[in-house]
Parts: structure tokens; C-alpha cells; sequence
């Protein structure tokens, strides 16, 4: 009789212990080597801009510039745009405009899309739009996609993919233009 009633709660113990044990994906995202911005993915790309916006820079950025920019960028872009800035001869073919837009001369403000629309809140990358603006005698619109990539609790810019009428720079994201 004690084994039958054991049996018989055994399934219910193995059921209710199945429902707490449910861990979110967010908590198994991996790790990052380098220091963070604290916000979510729209606000860490939103800051981004602004400080691209406040020291504008054109062609690829020089070391003390990665290191401005490394709490922003993804553990593999900044990786990769270290690279680049090592190898003499895409320097040259990546001195010219704003890496990061689709306009050679970049934007003077740039609005980043609200990711709390995004219904996966376990998200490991998310693309978010962005409404760029370069001000001048006739201003110039555009949208440009920022992909944010969670690393560890850290959101940080992974890519943009250059969706601009007319891109300056071949190859369709800054990562593919990168890997030529």
C-alpha cells in the first residue's frame, strides 16, 4: 500500500518539479570579453549614434577610436575591425566615408527603432531599424539596419546593413565589406 501511494505521487513529484526548473534562454548566451553599455538593444544602438554623431569619423577607425568604440561593438566586429586596420592594403580601400551608414559623409542624427515591439524577449540578435539624417543645404534621409547581438547581459552592435537608395560601400553590411 505505501508503494502504490509512492507510484502514484511519483508522476505529480516529477510534473511539478519539470515546472520550476525552466530556465529562459537569455540565462545560457555566452560571454564577452570586453566592457559594456548598460540598456537594451534600442538604447545601446541609440548610443552608439549619438557618440558617432558627437566625433564623426571617416574611413576605418584608428585604434584609439576602436577603444571609444568597444563598449558599442560586438566582441567579433570589433575583432574584425581590428584586423582590417592591420592589413595595410584595405586601409586604403576603407579610408574613405562613414563605415557605419549608407552616405559617405554619415549622418548628423539618427533615430534608432524601439525594440519593445520585438515579441522574443529570449532574443540572442535583434535587427533594428534606423532612420538616419544628414543635415545640410538639401537634407538627405535614409534607413540603415543595426544588428544588436546579446553577449552575456550585454547588447552591442554586431553589424549594419546598408540600406540606403544609393550605399557608398559595396557588399551590402560593414561586416561583409570587412571580409573582402
Amino acid at each position: 500500500m505505501k508503494y502504490q501511494a509512492i507510484a502514484a505521487l511519483a508522476p505529480l513529484a516529477l510534473l511539478l518539479s519539470a515546472c520550476t526548473t525552466v530556465q529562459p534562454a537569455y540565462k545560457d548566451i555566452g560571454t564577452r570579453m570586453g566592457p559594456c553599455v548598460d540598456g537594451g538593444p534600442d538604447s545601446v544602438a541609440q548610443q552608439f549614434y549619438d557618440m558617432r554623431i558627437e566625433n564623426p569619423t571617416q574611413g576605418l577607425p584608428d585604434a584609439q577610436q576602436l577603444a571609444k568604440y568597444r563598449p558599442y561593438l560586438s566582441d567579433k566586429l570589433y575583432q574584425t575591425l581590428l584586423k582590417a586596420n592591420s592589413e595595410q592594403d584595405k586601409e586604403a580601400a576603407l579610408a574613405q566615408g562613414d563605415l557605419f551608414s549608407s552616405l559617405p559623409a554619415g549622418p548628423t542624427s539618427a533615430s534608432v527603432a524601439d525594440s519593445s515591439t520585438i515579441p522574443n524577449t529570449d532574443a540572442r540578435n535583434i535587427p533594428l531599424r534606423v532612420k538616419l539624417t544628414r543635415d545640410g543645404s538639401t537634407p538627405v534621409k535614409w534607413q540603415d539596419e543595426v544588428l544588436m547581438v546579446r553577449e552575456g547581459t550585454c547588447w552591442a552592435v554586431d553589424d549594419v546593413r546598408y540600406l540606403g537608395q544609393n550605399p557608398h560601400i559595396d557588399g551590402g553590411s560593414l561586416s561583409q565589406r570587412l571580409l573582402k
